[in-house]
């Protein structure tokens, strides 16, 4: 249904009435999906999604409003609400914002809504064409369910986590174990139905391909918000191969992650050698789109000395792997991928780094002295190569393709201690400083979808007004690198009066017309 309501720009910009915001959209709006602070069901709404406990406390700045959308219209509506009382609008799909700005501000002062996408998840999938409509608030594990539901031949290559919002992936890029294979999630990409700042529906054809290049890559949260997207999916062989390998530290685990950065991005496009470390141990995973033969075959040609062997192979179809990596396992029901998870039960906080140079010996034999006690940290490797390498670095907004490989540090505790909280933040940002001179320059690269406001942030006036290009840089070209330019111009063009706004979206570029259609 069409909805009518006067959107004005400069009341978005210089005047906030959040009386006559809500009033809006409980005009607008059916009951039961509008959730206000004073609602009873408000905590549960806005915990429900949240994965990490750090932004589960009191003094956290939470939404105005939540407005659990189960339409695209109920989308529509709150940006236009939004837009004409002056409360901006920020879209969660599935809550894994390693940061939590799709649910909190650093700015209390600041009145925003939250527009919750976990309802829409409806997913079709079409064998004959090889293709899925999903809508955001689907998370990966459903998405893989569907899948395998209608064809055991077909697979997506996403990440590993089965409760990611699609969303929030496809959003940032998106990799997980096929990307030597097939490249990022986002790659596959082909289609999406978004609402834009003026509160408009649009397809790929109605937004145009800069704003399409834009959405897939560029972070969520800046161009607007994608509902539903359309994907190509991909073939895969009836029977693939896991294996994991632990390699403790008196067993050349040192030696064994020097030679990893070699062979893992040059090994063949159907294998994908990842490592896990943690505490005094290496953990190497393995996904090969074959059977046990071959992955032993080749293991042992181009990477001997970790001795995989066929004892160490399991066979099982694609989707029991999603299974296998997901929950550390055999023997799962598809029907774990259906559970969307429980309250948070950690606290954590991650960064990330991409390597293009293999990292000296001695550089991995000290990092064992690095890691804490209780083991509550974690190095993962993910190797790039095979398609990755074959795709130009401005295809999408994803600029960091001819990386060796993806570094993430991600350190995790229980206790709700200020001294807990410090230990395991200072441990985290104490060895991604010590890997500095080991890591990508100039700028040093990060992966928007491990976000890190370490990085830097967004600074907004006290009128309001917008942050500037320059000051959004410091963490912009780490994410996109030359791609960051761009972004903002896209950004000048769809939304000028930066509607869609958080403390890392990426701001209007102040170029006259932005860019060509």
């Amino acid at each position: 249904a069409a909805v009518c309501i006067a959107i004005s720009s400069a009341a978005a910009a210089t005047s906030v009435n959040t009386t006559d915001f809500v009033g809006c959209l409980a005009l607008h709006l059916p009951p039961g999906i509008v959730y206000t602070q004073s609602s009873e069901s408000y905590s549960s709404v806005l915990e429900f999604s949240i994965k990490n406990l750090r932004f589960v406390t009191p003094a956290t700045p939470t939404p105005l409003v939540i407005v659990k959308a189960t339409h695209a219209t109920h989308v529509r509506v709150a940006v236009r609400c939004g837009a004409a009382h002056g409360v901006r609008v920020r879209p969660r799909s599935g809550g894994h914002d390693y940061e939590g700005l799709s649910y909190r501000s650093l700015d209390a002062a600041r009145s925003f809504a939250v527009v919750d996408l976990a309802a829409l998840r409806a997913i079709r999938v079409d064998v004959r064409s090889r293709s899925a409509w999903v809508e955001s608030g689907a998370t990966l594990g459903e998405l893989y369910y569907g899948i395998a539901n209608k064809s055991a031949r077909l697979g997506f290559p996403a990440g590993v986590g089965p409760t990611v919002g699609v969303g929030g992936h496809l959003s940032g890029g998106g990799f997980g174990l096929m990307l030597r294979k097939h490249g990022l999630a986002a790659d596959h990409v082909v289609d999406a139905i978004m609402v834009d700042a003026k509160g408009r529906l649009l397809d790929r054809a109605a937004m145009g391909e800069d704003h399409f290049w834009a959405i897939r890559g560029g972070g969520g949260g800046s161009f607007g918000i994608v509902v539903s997207w359309k994907l190509l999916l991909v073939r895969v062989p009836a029977t693939v191969t896991v294996f994991t390998v632990h390699r403790p530290r008196n067993q050349s685990a040192s030696d064994l992650l020097t030679k990893w950065q070699h062979v893992a991005p040059a090994l063949p496009r159907d294998i994908i050698l990842r490592v896990v470390v943690q505490n005094q141990d290496a953990q190497f995973e393995s996904l090969y789109l074959g059977r046990c033969a071959g992955v032993v075959a080749t293991m042992t040609k181009m990477f001997p000395e970790l001795g995989v062997t066929r004892r160490d192979c399991i066979e099982m179809s694609w989707i029991e792997s999603v299974l296998y990596f997901a929950f550390y396992g055999t023997g799962k029901p598809k029907e774990l991928l259906l559970d969307r998870g429980t309250k948070p039960d950690r606290y954590f906080k991650g960064k990330s780094d991409f390597v293009h140079e293999p990292i000296p010996r001695d550089v991995w034999e000290s990092t064992w002295s690095w890691f804490l006690e209780d083991g509550a940290g974690l190095l993962i490797l993910d190797p790039f190569g095979g398609r990755m390498g074959r795709v130009a670095s401005s295809a999408t907004p994803f600029p960091h393709r001819h990386a060796l490989y993806n570094l993430q540090y991600y350190g995790f505790w229980w206790d709700n201690t200020t001294e807990a909280s410090e230990q395991h933040m200072s441990w985290v940002r104490g060895v991604h400083r010590e890997m500095e001179p080991y890591v990508s320059k100039s700028p040093r690269g990060a992966y928007v979808n491990y976000k890190d406001l370490d990085l830097g942030v967004n600074e907004y006036g006290g009128d309001g007004g917008g942050t500037s290009y320059e000051t959004a840089r410091v963490w912009g070209e780490a994410y996109f690198k030359d791609n960051f330019e761009r972004l903002a111009a896209v950004k000048a063009k769809v939304d000028p009066s930066d509607f869609f706004r958080n403390e890392q979206s990426i701001p209007p570029l102040g170029l006259p017309g932005g860019l060509k259609s």
